[in-house]
């Protein structure tokens, strides 16, 4: 994976914030040269060292945790490590996954404007059950804010602590729980830290963007739902049909109906819900409220839409497995793959593995009109010869792991001709990689999405895959397209999209299938793709 250390704040950066709000309104159909200032920092610690991090306290080492992380071992020890330069204004965020505590008021955290390692502000999960927005200045830490908080010794969370001018905000799994005022400390080093607790930390990345509702931030966010969100019964919209590769008739399969033609079932607990989606036959099964399942990935069977009520249904815990297990052996789409599931109008949060997966030559899946953040691995991910598969109108964000479409540059044989899949409408928000990055399939179709602060890499197309890139808008991504992005290349074609804001330029060679050999699409204006998708896309947006 292919995050960089460190990036000089350099001229650019320090201009940055005061043209912001005459760059935000350029746009252009020719790339602007020159990379965008948006990330300050980023470090998954894939490379297997942490250089350039500064320690005090504590046992710091790169372990594997499923993917490698930064690790603080013990609990005897005040322990910190901070990075970076001396930066203003700032946004931290980190995958951070508590271990143990050894005592009351402990917490584990992220930093923003260290100065060393003795003096900061932190946002912190305490051992007391409750977030921490705080301070230190060579002495005990001094509490700013709080909220009560379930923290879970052994679940991954996402933390995001901003300092812009004299405000902090804390955000945990995307979601704003702590905010204050202060001015002690104007500019410093990012940083994480173990308060007499271990804890394992993943994906820091520091921009110089805020997040939503913040000063220069991107549109405001479809609000986060609460179990308080309870529509009347019978507002379930199972109805509706996909553009795309979801559309076309092959494998047997015309289309993706998903429960059309069985009965409705309404659930609002755990079991419910894993009963109805590995059900047989059709069936349209209603999510209300936010659903907390088990830990894994959760089997959903062949003919099945499921689908949220209002804007408050979704799950939370774990993730939906669209696919039979894997098997290097199986080479061509076995009889019992799964097919016909549709996905709609879901909230998925804090996945311990991915949050939805398709694998093993599923096909005809429509996922569609979800809210997705803050999950250990993929949001989106397709793989092992899953094809005519459709993702359109969803908002994913804060989040880096985001769609993967083919799983490893030696699966040729299991994906060549296949992963044939229609990304449309989707909002890709501070998702910094794998928007999507994609192996062997052709075409993939990736048509009027909107990009914002995707501050790596837009689209990857490598390993033989051949994409077709266009009408998309492009704000602040550094790299939108590319076919040399890691490993063997691909080829892709990118035409008509907007590139804004000190977006760079597609790097792309060779030719693509046409989508429009397998199906009929319009394309919208890039120039309205923001204002479209912004106002479409995620839930509470489609009827019923």
């Amino acid at each position: 994976m292919r995050i960089r250390k460190e990036r000089s704040a350099g001229p650019l950066l320090t201009a940055l914030a005061a043209v912001t709000a005459t760059l935000l309104g350029v746009l252009t159909l020719v790339a602007v040269p020159g990379a965008s200032a948006a990330t300050l920092l980023g470090d998954d610690f894939e490379d297997g060292d942490a250089a350039g991090w500064s320690k005090s306290g504590g046992s710091w080492s790169v372990v594997a945790d499923g993917s490698r992380v930064y690790r603080q071992g013990g609990t005897g020890a005040d322990a910190r490590a901070v990075t970076g330069a001396g930066w203003s204004d700032q946004s931290v965020q980190a995958r951070v996954k508590p271990i143990a505590f050894s005592g009351g008021g402990r917490y584990v955290a992220v930093l923003a404007r260290a100065q060393g390692t003795g003096s900061h502000y932190f946002l912190g999960l305490s051992d007391t059950g409750s977030v921490v927005l705080g301070k230190r200045s060579d002495g005990a830490p001094a509490t700013l804010d709080s909220a009560p908080a379930a923290v879970t010794a052994g679940r991954w969370y996402t933390l995001r602590l901003e300092a812009f001018g004299t405000t902090l905000r804390g955000f945990v799994d995307g979601v704003e729980v702590v905010s204050a005022t202060d001015s002690a400390f104007p500019s410093g080093r990012a940083g994480l830290a173990g308060h007499y607790a271990s804890a394992a930390f993943d994906d820091v990345l520091v921009t110089d963007v805020p997040g939503p509702g913040g000063p220069s931030a991107s549109p405001t966010p479809t609000p986060t739902p609460t179990v308080t969100d309870t529509p009347p019964p019978g507002s379930c919209p199972t109805s509706g049909a996909p553009a795309g590769f979801a559309s076309v008739n092959a494998w047997g399969q015309n289309g993706t109906t998903g429960g059309a033609g069985g009965p409705t079932v309404e659930v609002d607990t755990a079991g419910e819900l894993l009963a109805a989606i590995g059900r047989s036959g059709p069936l349209n099964i209603c999510v209300r409220g936010m659903i907390t399942v088990p830990a894994g990935m959760h089997d959903v069977a062949s003919d099945k839409t499921i689908v949220g009520i209002g804007s408050g249904a979704g799950i939370s815990g774990g993730g939906f497995n669209i696919g039979l297990p894997a098997d290097d052996a199986v080479t061509s789409p076995p009889a019992d793959a799964v097919h016909n599931v549709v996905v709609r109008n879901l909230t998925f949060r804090g996945a311990t593995d991915d949050a939805i997966n398709v694998q093993m030559f599923s096909h005809h899946v429509w996922i569609d009109h979800n809210d997705l953040c803050c999950g250990y691995d993929g949001l989106v991910d397709i793989k092992r010869g899953s094809s005519y598969v459709t993702v359109s109108w969803n908002r994913t964000h804060d989040h880096t792991k985001n769609m993967l479409l083919g799983h490893d540059d030696d699966n040729g044989a299991q994906d060549t001709g296949r992963l044939k899949v229609t990304y449309h409408h989707n909002w890709f928000d501070r998702t910094p990689q794998r928007n999507p990055r994609v192996r062997f399939g052709e075409p993939v179709h990736v048509f009027n999405n909107y990009y914002v602060y995707n501050t790596d890499t837009g689209v990857a197309c490598q390993a033989d895959a051949g994409c077709l890139v266009e009408g998309n808008y492009f704000e602040r991504v550094e790299e939108p397209v590319t076919n040399h992005y890691a490993g063997p290349s691909g080829r892709c074609v990118a035409r008509d999209n907007v590139f804004a804001d000190d977006s760079g330029r597609p790097d792309c060679s060779g030719t693509v299938q046409e989508a429009s050999a397998y199906y009929r699409y319009t394309l919208d204006d890039p120039a309205s793709v923001k204002a479209i998708v912004t106002a479409g896309a995620g839930v509470g947006k489609i009827g019923g």
